[in-house]
């Protein structure tokens, strides 16, 4: 178990069997200081919340992690970046690497599935974005290729192993909410029949799609044992628990928009 970073109560901290050299957290809606619909803790500074609020919030996320969360501009790809000493918010890509401690790597979501990756030894760590569309693409294997060609202090690559990465899956839409079109299905079982044990027939050409499972079934296939988190039950949905999550299907329908929640993973 990681120590407590003095986080607010209600935000999620892993139970993975990461180093102690890791640290992670996912966030909710708890904490913050935005007003409705966004309240309170809102992360995303592209939803239509007030700027000054989305800074404090992120302020006090890095002040609880005490590392510097990177927030990257997430499109939907499989663009990975590694993340450096110094690193800036704003880059194009939907999953990120460090090796260098006190930097975060953040996804932030309301609906799609955050996956935290990280080194046994506490060498490298990494976080994908993976909604459906990006999942489909390979946003986990090009997060799980990047950490397993991670660059060393000497300058070489390649410091681990499948074998040495456990993963972690946070919130999403659940298996009970997530209804989706033939065209999602076969997304998925274009490259892997089998892939259709995810997706539950309503009829009429729709579908239930599991998304975390979609995911852990990925993970596995690439090697990776240890998949903590997300099971699929209800309390890891985020649209059937409206006071502990955001939900951009569930909110943006009623109110115009949804705040984000951020999982984040950091060496110390």
């Amino acid at each position: 178990m990681n120590p407590n970073w003095g986080l607010p109560a209600d935000w999620i901290t892993p139970d993975w069997p990461a180093s102690d050299r890791v640290g992670a957290v996912f966030t909710t809606r708890q904490g913050g200081v935005s007003l409705p619909p966004f309240d309170s803790f809102n992360l995303g500074d592209h939803v239509g919340d007030d700027a000054s609020a989305v800074a404090v919030n992120r302020q006090r996320l890095a002040s609880a992690i005490a590392s510097n969360p990177v927030f990257m501009s997430q499109v939907h790809g499989t663009e990975v970046a590694l993340l450096d000493e110094h690193p800036s918010d704003g880059v194009v890509a939907d999953a990120c690497i460090s090796t260098s401690p006190g930097v975060a790597c953040t996804v932030m979501v309301a609906d799609c599935l955050p996956v935290l990756l990280a080194d046994r030894q506490g060498r490298a760590v990494a976080a994908a974005h993976a909604g459906w569309r990006g999942l489909a693409a390979g946003v986990v294997e090009a997060a799980v290729n990047a950490l397993l060609h991670a660059p060393t202090s000497a300058g070489s690559s390649g410091i681990c192993t499948p074998d040495d990465i456990v993963a972690w899956l946070g919130p999403c839409i659940g298996p009970e909410a997530f209804e989706v079109g033939d065209d999602v299905r076969q997304a998925f079982t274009s490259t892997d029949g089998d892939a259709g044990q995810g997706f539950r027939p309503l009829g009429q050409g729709k579908y239930l799609a599991d998304l975390a499972w979609l995911c852990r079934r990925r993970l596995q296939a690439l090697g990776i044992g240890v998949v903590a988190g997300n099971d699929g039950s209800a309390r890891w949905c985020t649209v059937s628990q409206s006071s502990r999550f955001f939900s951009h299907r569930r909110d943006a329908r009623v109110l115009g928009a949804s705040g984000r929640m951020a999982a984040c993973v950091w060496l110390r």
